[in-house]
């Protein structure tokens, strides 16, 4: 028998104990897992499941033993080997998995995964883990089954989403004249009324819907037609006798009673209805069809969904939203977000979504809304997003109506010309820190974004993307206000922005700047260097002397066989800071990267460096390939995936 043999059955066996220790954990003990040798432990981990994976981890811990590797092999698992882990803890890794897979198995969804391991997923202890590990929780009305099981044999899973969830998602599927969405609408007041969770991501285009969520919530805005569904005794009646046995109580006496109608405004004591958590297939059907006929007032859902033997609770708490993302918001939902906003004094965040770009009046409606909350001196405002604008004044326009937002992230699609009036003075200094300005233009307005940015005084954060500017004397003009006007920069993300010309002032920028984060993705920065390794040279000699820089990203700028010259950023007496480089789809050549290899094993960083070599032609020649990450693994963090150069001719082609 030959070595190569032995080492097979050795491999063999070895797997064989590793699947019974994984299908009979119990029976063999965690003490009797503990006490293996530490390599052992680590080949274990791969094989184990979720739960031991998260049941074994704090006695792992304490012998000094990372359960990463399990985590990451659960990840591979699920979505395939070629999948970048880009995750450096096995806290981070342990939340992927839990976040990728809680949603999935809490709704009886499936997929190979799930159905592969649903013994092992299935189960209370699962969801109880997964629950420990995640902060948001999807409500998806549409399953209301899954949701029915909280009030029932899940209640301490509910009960644990309260101390949680700091997060809720309302699904699209829900509707107020729906008497099945009862389950829903009281899991949302669990969470947010009694729990902590305080943002709230909508996918619901439903005024109706959205002034339920808000009503009390934040904001004094009160709905005329809520009110109507929330102060009907008829309505409480109804929904009564429809969803509970009365046990003896009226509507008079029992849950059709509001706190507010007592004389003293108190809760008074009442015998809880008991409640059938079981529906027939016959009421399933009658549910389906019937339209709204129930109280849908917080405090009637929570009594009415509080079991007989549960503990008397007083009138219902009412919780704050301070992060509110819509994600399908349409003229009639925002005419109730406008109504609202001028008395929303803790929201902190709004992030408001369109599939079409808003309407102008839409937008101005919006800015006025946003002037009455910013008027206020209570107002918490500092973080507002909006896609997609028509044109890019109007961000000017919502920037001045929101004197106190520090961080603006606006999305601009102009695909016709427009014409504005020039606007009185709108010099005044803005408080703005984080700007981001993704924009779908034939042509930017470059004075109105320099305007913006000698107004930013205090601006740390710049994202800019897609800017089409009519000549490279624009792009400088933008680089010099950058220079002059922003010397707070920290982190600077210029994408699919022309800078060919520019390596004066890009050269200029990086002098005595602060820069921890400099990213010029797809900047066509080589293509008209003439001499593209020393002009590459000197942009890497300004790098070095930037002691701040730790992420540094030139993903798509063709460096090609010029990639070498990168890896000088760590030579000399003086070298550079960077922890994170990023030269994904830049058309590395294996003999290019082995050769950047050989020049970084040279120069070794001071840092173990995250080296992100994505979407490169790494099939050209595998084994070179293959050589140049063996030499880097040793000082480096490979994110590298599968790569068939056949189905990215057009960047062949436009290299040769």
């Amino acid at each position: 028998m030959t070595d190569t043999d032995g080492k097979a059955r050795e491999r063999n066996l070895k797997e064989i104990c590793f699947q019974a220790v994984r299908k009979h954990l119990d029976a063999v003990g965690i003490e009797s897992v503990l006490g293996l040798p530490t390599p052992l432990i680590t080949d274990l981990l791969p094989h184990l499941t979720i739960c031991q994976l998260d049941e074994l981890q704090p006695a792992l811990n304490q012998r000094g033993i990372s359960t990463y590797s399990g985590w990451v092999g659960v990840l591979l698992d699920m979505c395939g080997p070629k999948r970048v882990v880009d995750l450096h803890t096995e806290e981070e890794a342990k939340h992927e998995v839990m976040k990728m897979l809680f949603t999935v198995v809490f709704y009886g969804y499936t997929n190979n995964f799930v159905s592969k391991n649903i013994t092992n997923l299935n189960t209370p202890s699962f969801l109880t883990a997964a629950a420990k590990c995640i902060t948001h929780f999807l409500i998806d009305s549409s399953f209301h089954k899954s949701l029915h099981r909280l009030t029932a044999e899940q209640r301490p899973l509910l009960n644990l989403f309260e101390k949680r969830m700091r997060s809720v998602s309302i699904s699209q599927s829900m509707d107020l004249s729906k008497k099945k969405n009862r389950t829903a609408l009281y899991v949302f007041h669990r969470l947010v009324d009694h729990g902590v969770a305080n943002k709230l991501v909508i996918h619901n285009d439903c005024p109706i819907v959205l002034a339920w969520l808000l009503h009390g919530r934040g904001s004094q805005y009160v709905h005329p037609k809520l009110m109507n569904l929330m102060h009907s005794k008829k309505a409480s009646c109804v929904s009564q006798e429809a969803s509970v046995r009365a046990d003896g109580a009226s509507c008079s006496s029992g849950l059709g009673t509001r706190a507010s109608e007592n004389q003293d405004n108190q809760p008074t004591a009442s015998k809880r209805p008991k409640i059938s958590f079981d529906l027939s297939e016959e009421e399933e059907e009658e549910e389906e069809s019937e339209t709204v006929h129930f109280d849908v007032d917080p405090q009637v859902l929570c009594q009415a969904f509080t079991p007989c033997d549960g503990p008397s609770a007083g009138t219902c708490p009412l919780g704050q939203i301070d992060c509110l993302e819509f994600r399908k918001c349409r003229s009639d939902s925002l005419q109730v977000l406008n109504s609202a906003l001028p008395t929303f004094f803790c929201l902190r965040s709004l992030i408001l979504h369109s599939f079409l770009t808003f309407r102008d009046s839409d937008v101005f409606d919006l800015a006025r809304a946003l002037r009455k909350l910013s008027g206020s001196s209570n107002s918490s405002l500092t973080d507002l997003s909006i896609s997609v604008l028509p044109y890019a004044k109007l961000m000017e326009i919502l920037l001045n109506a929101s004197s106190k937002v520090k961080s603006l992230l606006v999305e601009i699609h102009t695909l016709v010309p427009y014409t504005w009036a020039a606007e009185s003075d709108v010099s005044a200094e803005l408080p703005l820190e984080e700007l981001t300005i993704k924009v779908t233009e034939l042509q930017t307005d470059l004075q109105l974004i320099t305007s913006v940015l000698r107004r930013s005084p205090h601006l740390t954060a710049l994202h800019l993307a897609g800017m089409r500017l009519p000549t490279g004397s624009s792009q400088s003009q933008l680089l010099n206000t950058l220079s002059e006007s922003n010397h707070c920069l920290r982190s600077l993300h210029l994408e699919d922005v022309k800078l060919s010309d520019c390596l004066p002032q890009i050269l200029n920028l990086l002098k005595d700047c602060k820069l921890e984060e400099l990213r010029l993705n797809d900047c066509r920065l080589l293509e008209k260097w003439s001499n593209k390794e020393e002009s590459l040279r000197q942009l890497v000699a300004a790098l070095k002397k930037v002691p701040s820089l730790h992420t540094l990203s030139l993903a798509q700028n063709r460096l090609a066989k010029n990639v070498c010259v990168l890896a000088e950023l760590f030579s000399g007496s003086s070298p550079s800071s960077v922890k994170r480089l990023n030269i994904s789809s830049n058309f590395i050549q294996p003999a290019e990267l082995l050769d950047f290899a050989v020049t970084l094993t040279t120069h070794r960083p001071p840092h173990r460096l995250t080296l992100d070599l994505r979407k490169n032609p790494g099939d050209r020649d595998p084994e070179t390939w293959d050589t140049a990450l063996k030499r880097l693994r040793p000082v480096c963090v490979l994110l590298v995936e599968g790569w068939i150069s056949t189905n990215s001719m057009a960047d062949h082609i436009s290299n040769m």
